[in-house]
């Protein structure tokens, strides 16, 4: 079994929702967990009139995911996943890794979570 170095999945993948402040409120920030939401009133009424659930990076038992709730609602978001990061696909909007992602895939995330917010932030859910 390869090595595993969770610290630094969670630590680049972190960095990935923290690209957007001005849009993109931080609810949890802890060691093993880091997510974030947008920044108005989700339109919603499930919601109850709080903001829509964006993203998160959470430590597990086996894995670091890479939550990107976007994904679930969007197929032209969907559609940007290459081969190599679909790979990485568990379920509908996650993403696991056992250590930080290569510097390609890091590109490939980040553009997808700029697109998402792009995509939020039109919508008005951020």
């Amino acid at each position: 079994m390869a090595a595993t170095d969770f610290e630094a999945a969670f630590t680049a993948l972190r960095q990935l929702l923290q690209i957007c402040p001005q849009r993109l409120a931080v609810q949890k920030d802890t060691p093993e967990e880091f997510s974030v939401g947008g920044r108005v009133p989700s339109p919603f009424p499930q919601h109850k009139g709080n903001p829509m659930w964006f993203g998160a990076v959470r430590t597990g038992k086996t894995a670091v995911s890479f939550h990107l709730m976007p994904l679930y609602m969007s197929p032209p978001l969907m559609a940007m996943l290459s081969p190599e990061l679909k790979k990485r696909l568990q379920g509908k909007t996650c993403f696991g890794f056992r250590n930080a992602p290569d510097a390609a895939l890091l590109e490939e995330l980040r553009k997808l979570t700029e697109a998402a917010v792009a995509q939020w932030s039109e919508k008005n859910w951020l």
